[in-house]
């Protein structure tokens, strides 16, 4: 899509692209077109895109899939996407990090950077069978880092506990417009079973976000400063470890042996 075009719509429209909204709109269709190749589309499919924008992977989404329903918080957006697109989707106005998702099978979305965090956290407690989404590259390579990485934490934990994340493509800011200041990565994320099992889920999660808010702090400090005594800490594995370099799977081993002592 040139970039005279986008101008002429965003004016029609009355929309300008505002940077905490995240709304950079992609530029370069051929990394569209391998977005759509990555999530090999079956015609029987419902897909959910978030942040349609000017429409770059939706009209490709709506050649190959049975459904596509796409959630945008942008009122002028919203309108060009009904314009656009008519019946061809189902069109949610609203923010995507406060209504409840309808079901989908596959999610194919260039995720805006303002909401990757909570929107992330959000889809991976939903059902589906395959995401590929573009977000900033720092970010995708947090979710896939794992103990002892640079950028590894809480949301690696999160990432790696429900879903397989792939970084795909690298895409330089120089593919929207306007240009972030960022670059981006596209990433295959698939839910799955947890690879390990723990105790109780809620204690789990709870124990990698209080461990993460002192990842400089050996593990036996940071649960002395939790209230857990002395003596019952001494008992535990990796005390005297810091979190950044437990796998995932220590650290499930850990939640499950504080329980056994304080329940």
């Amino acid at each position: 899509m040139r970039i005279a075009d986008i101008i002429d719509i965003l004016d029609n429209y009355s929309v300008t692209p505002r940077k905490r909204r995240g709304q950079n709109f992609l530029v370069d269709e051929r990394v569209a077109n391998r977005e759509i190749e990555y999530a090999q589309i079956d015609s029987d499919e419902t897909v959910l895109e978030i942040g349609p924008g000017l429409g770059m992977l939706t009209w490709r989404l709506v050649e190959r899939a049975k459904k596509v329903i796409a959630i945008e918080n942008d009122a002028g957006l919203a309108r060009y996407n009904r314009d656009r697109f008519g019946e061809r989707i189902q069109l949610i106005e609203a923010d995507a990090l406060e209504v409840r998702f309808p079901g989908f099978h596959k999610l194919v979305s260039n995720i805006p950077y303002s909401i990757s965090s909570p929107l992330l956290f959000k889809l991976l407690d939903h059902k589906f069978r395959l995401g590929i989404i573009m977000i900033q590259k720092e970010f995708a390579e947090r979710m896939a880092a794992s103990s002892g990485e640079e950028g590894y934490s809480r949301l690696s934990v999160s990432t790696y506990y429900r879903a397989k994340c792939d970084l795909l493509e690298f895409v330089p800011r120089s593919r929207f417009w306007p240009a972030p200041e960022v670059d981006s990565m596209i990433v295959r994320l698939e839910p799955r079973r947890p690879p390990f099992a723990v105790r109780d889920e809620k204690a789990f999660f709870s124990l990698v976000d209080r461990l993460f808010q002192h990842r400089r702090k050996k593990i036996g400090t940071i649960l002395k400063m939790q209230g857990i005594a002395a003596d019952s800490i001494s008992g535990l594995p990796f005390i005297d470890a810091r979190v950044e370099t437990l796998a995932p799977e220590e650290i499930g081993r850990l939640s499950d042996a504080i329980l056994e002592i304080t329940s």
